[in-house]
């Protein structure tokens, strides 16, 4: 039985990863995370049930405990979705990005080159490293194009620039230390185990409870969408059939306006739950979900367009997306609906749904 360690493995990337990597292989799992406000043992505890899956707490900046932690479990994978990830936040805090992103990728790096020392000739060959990255690094897009995997980057915010910095380190172990590392650059995620502080779990939760949707700027940036547990078959894809020491770019070719995610977002709560039957908004004096919308002061330096050429993994590795953005909206709205206990122990505390990132150029 092989032993893959995640990195951030109780957030919502990485738990859902957890979960599909536990049904779909026979996988000893040791989940690594810091549980930070995104990161809940509440996504994945209900696992520890079977022996297959451990859970370790601690931090990837932290030496000691990356080294003591391979040391013990000896991986035949390392798979980082460890990083701190909301744009708005690193622009009112960049330091903890570059802490985690930058010197903690570091520390998984050299952990990793000192645990292959120690391995035969075959186990070497086996491991991989598995840096989970953004389509972010790119930068931003005109109204046409998309990112490939020799865009050049050209992060414009904190947070983008302390995913490129890991890039830029896995890519440089690879080719200085022949480390046996694979980067995966992604687009937006959705889907179950979102921390509200994202676009649509927030709008989820906000319609619902008859509060505002505010949309930053004229709601014309674009992202390309991806249903979380596409992404997770898209990793596993890489970890069995990609090319070490590559990159792969993974979209959803689901292309939308901040402002068509909240439209059809509207539509789809308003199928689950009527807002004629929302106490909620029926208080307000409103019949409608998107009647909620408001549009409120852009974030410093918001990219406008992102979109991913995913041809590349396609082609190589046979993936390609399961899920329509459509069909993805109305499953995730189904889970928030469901799960309104996860949604309230995750953010006790925590967070009351403020807005962030309102720092301003010098």
């Amino acid at each position: 039985m092989s032993t893959w360690i995640v990195t951030g493995g109780a957030g919502f990337i990485g738990s859902n990863f957890v979960r599909q990597a536990f049904a779909t292989t026979s996988n000893r799992l040791v989940v690594f995370d810091s549980l930070t406000y995104a990161g809940h043992i509440e996504s994945i505890e209900d696992l520890f049930a079977d022996e297959r899956v451990s859970f370790v707490r601690g931090d990837i900046a932290d030496r000691d405990a990356v080294r003591a932690l391979l040391s013990e479990h000896r991986p035949q994978a390392i798979v980082n979705f460890a990083a701190e990830s909301h744009v708005d936040r690193s622009i009112d805090g960049p330091g903890d990005f570059v802490r985690t992103n930058v010197n903690g990728t570091f520390e998984l790096l050299e952990a990793s080159r000192a645990l292959l020392a120690t391995f035969s000739d075959e186990d070497r060959a086996a491991f991989r490293f598995l840096h989970v990255s953004t389509d972010e690094v790119y930068g931003s897009l005109g109204e046409t194009g998309a990112f490939r995997e020799d865009t050049p980057y050209a992060p414009n915010s904190p947070y983008s620039a302390s995913k490129a910095s890991a890039d830029h380190l896995v890519r440089a172990w690879h080719e200085t230390y022949g480390l046996p590392t694979l980067i995966t650059n992604c687009s937006n995620n959705y889907g179950p185990y979102q921390f509200p502080e994202k676009l649509i779990p927030l709008m989820i939760m906000n319609a619902l409870e008859g509060k505002k949707l505010p949309i930053y700027g004229d709601g014309g940036n674009i992202r390309d969408w991806l249903y979380v547990t596409d992404h997770c078959d898209a990793i596993l894809a890489v970890l069995k059939k990609g090319k070490v020491g590559e990159k792969y770019n993974v979209g959803g070719n689901s292309e939308r306006t901040n402002l068509q995610v909240v439209d059809a977002l509207c539509a789809a709560i308003e199928a689950e739950r009527p807002a004629r039957s929302n106490p909620a908004l029926k208080d307000q004096g409103l019949g409608a979900y998107n009647e909620l919308k408001t549009f409120v002061k852009d974030r410093p330096g918001h990219d406008r367009r992102y979109a991913i050429d995913a041809s590349k993994i396609r082609r190589e590795l046979g993936f390609a997306p399961q899920h329509a953005f459509e069909s993805g909206l109305r499953l995730t709205v189904r889970w928030y609906l469901d799960n309104a206990e996860w949604t309230s122990a995750v953010t006790r505390g925590k967070y009351d749904r403020e807005r962030l990132g309102h720092a301003t150029r010098a």
